[in-house]
This record gives structure tokens, sequence and C-alpha cells, in this order.
């Protein structure tokens, strides 16, 4: 896998936790998730580009956002 840099994703994710797509909703074009064991990840949370990672993207072809776990049980 070849990583690229943040301005060259159209939709694709970075090891520590955030997501591009810029093809969805405006809520969901820029997010930060908590990645659990089994690297499940969980809680996406609007973030604006500026925060984002500059380097270490991988892109990808599409998301699926109706499997998108939003909250995490408490045991």
């Amino acid at each position: 896998m070849n990583s690229m840099d943040v301005s060259e994703i159209l939709i694709g994710f970075h090891p520590d936790g955030y997501r591009i797509d810029t093809t969805t909703s405006p809520m969901n074009r820029y997010t930060k998730w908590d990645i659990l064991q089994g690297n499940q990840w969980c809680n996406p949370k609007p973030v604006c580009f500026e925060s984002l990672p500059q380097k270490g993207w991988i892109a990808k072809d599409r998301f699926d956002w109706d499997r998108v776990n939003t909250i995490v049980e408490q045991v």
C-alpha cells in the first residue's frame, strides 16, 4: 500500500483513526474514529479538514456507511 498526502485523497483512511469520504454528507466528509481490538472502527465524530494528518493516507474505493457502529456498549 502506498501512503498519500491528505490533499490527494477523495475516499480513504489514516491509521490514526481518520477517514475522508468526499462522496457522503458533509457531516461524514472528514471524521475521527475510535479503533477497537480487531480493527473495528466506531463512534465517528466530524472534524475539520485542517485537523487531519497531512501524510500517511490510504485510498479506498468506498466506505459502507450503512454498517457504521455509532455507539459502543459499555460492559
